[in-house]
Order: structure tokens, then sequence, then C-alpha cells
């Protein structure tokens, strides 16, 4: 993938040194990643709020990428529907154009009064642990938290009623938020399908379904943590018709040379990870108070919106886009996850390679050696070997396909032009120094670098995705066909979707896509 994206830099440069007009071109825009914004609209500073009250909730439960991904959907969906009440053209998801304010009313200063009652009235429905912090949110901003107005003629009445209206439908889409969903325990999202994994690590009956493993809880004990959400594949998309509808093909065979063959290259990368390839692979797995791909590609859009000096509305349409988009992806990815129940790598080297010795990464700070299969393992934290869900196909690798796809239909392009620094092994062996983070069989390479820090280059959208997807398999969490077509699901989802984000902004949805109670079903 380096050497291919290096020939498509050499060739670019070389078009330009032979054209006289793409050499007087401007140089193309740059922006690091999560840097300060210096006039964020107000869609921005809620798009903060939401990220920051996401990363909390992670504190709170631990990573649950597909409850982040609808909350976030749920958020932005509501401020979209309050904000286009003020538009001219636009209609709302739920209400359609109903809430549509005369010409005069269509003021900035009313666009931003209903898009922040909107944001907070929806971020306490899906996050009421948080209530308090969310009210302090709201009055930091300059709004009171306590007018609840249901008035459709005042920019608050539209906010309330239109997250309202959003959350009313949400709560029986299938994600069982209220935890009332009949045959689940009555805990929020909690399963009421009845998942059961076919294997026990005693009794594996069918190597390539899924099990749960055991890893350190941080507290001095161990977990194992189940199936997270098996009954995702119920939930209600917003633009795809069921989560099925891009139901990717099946995964290799138990016994296929092919499967064998990417086990194999997973435990070959896992043995040579360089720094840059560690500092990717802990970026894309987006830090210690992960947001979820959802919130990562949130970013890359903020990214986008700094680059592009993008306004309100524009803000608006494209963090809606982006939002929803991978929410429809992840239903989409755990449709996948439930029909194939594929396992991972950390228990196909175990069984292909029982009783053996292999070449492996031996744990953070202990570099590179000989290892029994049985101590193989991701480059992780003791805490997080491997994500608790089925392996086929990549949530990375979808959400990242289809949110690429979406910004570049959204600019017009596939530049990104983002530049990040991350110090290598920051969130997997930081109190290590580079000799022994990279030692092989117990001893420190020549000619190592000096700094754990890495300079990382988003050129493009596509290359991004692309290096997201791989990083799951250069931490050893995947085979490479978890990453192949997770990246086709999600661009197929993307460019289905892109024309029913478009006909919303266009007035031109026909009907609004109302969705319906699931358990009506």
């Amino acid at each position: 993938m380096r050497n291919k994206l290096a020939m498509t830099i050499l060739a670019a440069l070389a078009l330009g040194a032979g054209n006289p007009v793409a050499a007087q071109q401007p140089p193309a825009p740059t922006v690091v990643h999560r840097a300060a914004h210096d006039k964020p609209t107000v869609v921005y500073k809620w798009l903060e709020v939401l990220l920051e009250a996401s990363g909390r909730d992670v504190d709170r439960h631990e990573p649950r990428p597909t409850i982040l991904s609808r909350t976030m959907a749920v958020v932005l969906t509501s401020m979209y529907d309050a904000w286009a009440a003020y538009d001219d053209k636009a209609i709302g998801t739920r209400l359609g154009g109903t809430l549509r304010r005369p010409s005069q009313e269509q003021t900035q200063k009313n666009k931003e009064t209903a898009i922040a009652y909107a944001a907070f009235r929806s971020l306490l429905d899906v996050y009421p642990e948080d209530s308090v912090w969310i009210r302090d949110q709201m009055r930091a901003l300059g709004y009171d938290p306590d007018d609840i107005s249901l008035s459709t003629s005042s920019p608050a009445g539209i906010g309330n009623v239109a997250a309202a209206a959003v959350s009313e439908l949400r709560h029986h889409d299938g994600a069982n938020q209220l935890g009332d969903e009949h045959g689940g325990d009555g805990t929020p999202y909690s399963d009421y399908t009845f998942y059961r994994s076919k294997n026990t690590p005693a009794n594996i009956v069918d190597p390539l379904a899924w099990l749960p493993i055991e890893f350190s809880d941080g507290k001095g004990g161990h977990v194992s943590p189940g199936f997270l959400t098996p009954h995702w594949y119920r939930v209600k998309p917003f633009a795809l018709a069921t989560g099925d509808q891009f139901r990717p093909p099946p995964p290799p065979a138990y016994g296929s040379a092919q499967l064998k063959r990417e086990v194999d290259e997973t435990i070959a990368v896992n043995a040579g990870l360089t720094l840059e390839q560690k500092a990717i692979v802990e970026f894309m797995r987006d830090g210690p108070r992960s947001t979820g791909q959802s919130g990562h590609w949130l970013q890359f859009a903020q990214d986008v919106s700094r680059r592009d000096h993008l306004n309100l509305d524009q803000d608006m349409k494209l963090f809606f886009a982006v939002g929803n988009v991978v929410f429809d992806a992840f239903i989409s990815c755990w449709d996948a996850k439930r029909f194939y129940d594929t396992s991972r790598p950390y228990w196909w080297v175990r069984i292909y390679y029982t009783g053996k010795t292999i070449r492996g990464w031996r744990g953070p700070g202990l570099g590179v050696g000989e290892i029994a299969a049985t101590n193989w393992r991701p480059y992780s934290p003791d805490t997080f070997v491997t994500p608790p869900f089925p392996g086929y196909v990549s949530g990375h690798a979808a959400a990242s396909g289809a949110a690429s796809k979406i910004l570049e239909l959204f600019t017009g392009s596939d530049y990104f032009g983002a530049t990040a620094n991350r110090i290598a092994g920051a969130l997997t062996e930081n109190e290590f120094d580079i000799s022994k983070m990279q030692s092989l069989d117990g001893h420190a390479p020549k000619d190592l670098p000096h700094s754990r820090v890495v300079p990382l280059q988003l050129p493009t959208f596509s290359a991004t995705a692309e290096t997201a997807a791989m990083s799951r398999l250069w931490g050893g969490y995947h085979i490479r066909t978890d990453n192949e077509e997770g990246l086709k699901l999600g661009r197929q989802i993307a460019e289905y979707s892109w024309p029913v984000y478009v006909s919303y902004f266009n007035g031109v949805a026909v009907p609004p896509r109302y969705l319906h109670d699931t358990r009506k079903q």
C-alpha cells in the first residue's frame, strides 16, 4: 500500500512538472488533525460536546462502537431536523417540512438556538447518566436548559420538538435503548435474540465460529465479555431498507488454503511491526477514550470543516451524513458478524499451530521472538486484547469505507491532506524505550529511530480508509478478507445512501423516510 501511495504521489508530481498550468496552481490545502477551530459554528461546538459525552460513556461502559454510532446519529439527526425548519429548502427526517418557519425567521441566530435545543434534548435522552454535565454544557454555550417549550413558532420549541420526534422513533428501533424488548434482561441495549456462542475455550466444536476470550480487567481480575450487542442486525437503519441489504459473500472456510494463508499473513505482520505501523494501529484504534469509528470519522469531518472553512449549513449537512452513514454501516456490519459468526486470529493461531512455536510479539517492552502459539496475541494492551465480537466483516473497515466515500461525495474530491503526529506505542507500551519495544530475540536492532514520534500523512479519504482497514490486520485483530469486504460494504452503503441525504437537503425526499416501531413488525 505504501509503495502504491508513493507511486501515486510521484506520478502527480511528474504531471505537475510537465504542465505549466498545473505548476502554477496554489498548493492544496492541508489541515492538522484535531487542531483547534478559531471560529467554530454552533454545529461544530455541539459535535464537540457529543464527542466528549461519547468519550465519557466509554469511560463508564468500555467501548461500545455500535451503541456509539447510534447515539451520534440520533443527536446529529435531531440537530439536522431542527436546522431544516429554518432552511428554505431542506426537510426533516421525521416531520418533513411541517416545521418550516417563514423566510423572515430563517436567521442564523434562530438556527443556532434550534440546533442547540435539539442537541441538548437528544443528548439527555441517549446519555441520561451524564445529565448534570450535559446541562452544564448547555449553560456554558449560553442557553437555558430549563426551557421545555414545545411551541413550533419558537426556535427553542422547534429544537425540543425535533429531538422528541427522533428520540420517540428510535426508542423502539430494535436497539433496545430502554431495555424493554421482550426477551432482554431489562437493561439498556441488552440482547433479546438469545445469542449463544457455539464454542467455549475448553470445547471448540466449530473452528470457524467465534468465541469469547479472557483478558485483564485492569483491577487485578479477569473478564470474558460476550458478543457485544448481537441483536444489532435488527436495528432499523436510516437510509438502508434493511441491515442485510448489502450482505457480503461468505468468508474463507475453515480448512481452506485461503484462510490458512491469511492467518499466516497476520502472524508474519505481527512479528515485524515497525514504529510507524504501531503508531497507525493505535491511531486508528482511536485512543484510550475512544469515540468509536463514528467519532473518529466525525473528527475527520471536522478536519474538513476547518480546512474548507465550512459555514453552519455546510457543517450540519456534512456531520449529519457522516453520522448516519456510519450508523448504517455498523448495522450492516453486525448483520454479517451475526450471520457468519466467524472467529478471529487470536483463536485461529492457536488452532492451526497448537503445540508449536512461532515468531510473534511477546508483549509490552519485550519485542519479537519465539513464542508458543498459545501465547500469541494482537498488538494491544492487556485490558483489551481483541474486540468482543465476531471478525467478519471488520467494523473499522466498514465504517471507514462508508465515511470516506461520503466525505469524497460531499467535497467533490478524494483529497484530504490531513496530518497527525503520534507517539508509537503510547497506548500499549508507553513506559518502554524504543530499544525494548523493537527488540528482536532480546537484542536491540541497529539504526533504530531516536524518537517514538511518528508523523502520519492522510493524503486522501480513500487512502485513510484503506489504512484504517489495514491497521486491523497489522494489529492482529483481523485477517485480510475481513478488511477488504468491510471496505466494499461501507462504500456500497455510502453510494446508496448519498442520494437519500441529498433528497433531504433539496427538500425532495418523497415521502420522508419515516420509520416505525420494530416491535410491530
